[in-house]
């Protein structure tokens, strides 16, 4: 059983704090992704549990033994870079099998583990070359093939696909995803792509500047963001925010004045000014002439329409108030079209304008 565990972990350099206080048990097996942003402290914390950074507060611990002070070489661990990190004058085979002749691993045996994963991984017809003659999907699986011959108890991925083509990415994702279920290796990968993460990961860790934001499963994630931050990181294109206050009368109305809500179903105790969000997918959209309009119903023009093939962007102004909003992309309403736009409450989210944290709903 590999289970890793990271205590208060913490890495500065003099007095800039790059991650803070780290807290997390990944279970044995588990495929964890660290999300966020550039500079959020994703790509040094891997490294920190790789052992190719230090640790400077708290431990680390894999398989209930602290590493801390463990070389790299012996912590069990295999990592895939982003820029593949291939020896370029040694064939495929040598390179899949560096680490094993470092260890000393008989001849016969090397041959064994190697064959089979380049079997596993499709390299098998390309073992006699070198990386220069084969393409970027190939070089990443070389890289991968490498780290698998080591049988680790942890595999660390940073950003292994960021510089593949969009085609090639989603088919190493179906590629990565099957062999980590063939494997059962506990995994710890990194990137700051969404989709990754989404498609990738039993949960999502996402970070934002050196702390952890919110963990949770992709469908947590997604459907209940802790923060404004976390909301508007997942989903793509991002979600709408529509900044809220509440007059005289009680009535929540948007500062540009193109909205106003008579209630809405959060726990917004005394505040008077909060942060609406809602992801433009659940913008429905209709054209005026479909039905009779229902309660709490806007009026919207379309100020432009993107189409992206299977769906489209609508950019939907509202009284002065800007909307995004994702339809299908047949029939799809057209530049200068005015709509009749509905922002239903089971799907609305609520944000505290001071410090981001996501408001409870209130209890019915």
């Amino acid at each position: 059983m590999t289970e890793v565990k990271l205590e208060r972990i913490g890495k500065s350099y003099g007095a800039v704090k790059a991650v803070q206080e780290f807290d997390l048990t990944i279970e044995d097996g588990e495929f964890l992704v660290l999300l966020g942003p550039s500079g959020c402290g994703k790509s040094t914390t891997l490294r920190m549990i790789a052992g190719l950074e230090s640790i400077t507060t708290g431990d680390l611990m894999i398989s209930g033994q602290r590493m801390n002070d463990v070389d790299p070489k012996d912590r069990g661990v295999a990592m895939v870079f982003q820029n593949y990190a291939l020896y370029p004058h040694k064939t495929v085979f040598d390179n899949m099998a560096m680490a094993l002749k470092l260890q000393k691993v008989p001849v016969a045996e090397i041959r064994e583990r190697v064959g089979r994963t380049a079997e596993m991984l499709g390299l098998t017809e390309y073992l006699d070359r070198k990386p220069a003659a084969l393409s970027g999907g190939q070089r990443q699986r070389v890289a991968i093939g490498r780290a698998i011959v080591r049988t680790p108890k942890v595999f660390l991925f940073d950003e292994p696909l960021s510089n593949l083509d969009a085609k090639l990415r989603v088919k190493m994702r179906m590629e990565l995803q099957e062999l980590h279920d063939s494997l059962g290796v506990t995994s710890i990968y990194v990137t700051h792509d969404q989709i990754e993460a989404m498609t990738l990961a039993d949960r999502i860790v996402i970070m934002n500047g050196g702390v952890v934001a919110q963990v949770g499963t992709p469908r947590e994630v997604y459907d209940s963001p802790a923060d404004e931050f976390v909301a508007g990181f997942i989903g793509s294109p991002s979600m709408n925010f529509i900044d809220l206050r509440r007059d005289a009368s009680g009535l929540w109305v948007s500062v540009d004045g193109g909205l106003s809500f008579p209630s809405l179903p959060f726990a917004s105790g005394d505040r008077n000014e909060i942060r609406l969000g809602i992801r433009p997918e659940h913008v429905e959209v209709a054209p005026l002439s479909d039905a009779e309009p229902k309660s709490g119903d806007f009026t919207a023009t379309v100020r432009l329409a993107e189409l992206l093939g299977a769906d489209a962007l609508l950019s939907l102004d509202i009284g002065g108030c800007r909307l995004t909003a994702r339809v299908g992309g047949t029939g799809h309403p057209r530049t200068g079209d005015v709509l009749r736009v509905a922002l239903p409450a089971a799907l609305l989210h609520a944000f505290d304008t001071g410090n981001g944290r996501a408001l409870e709903r209130a209890s019915t």
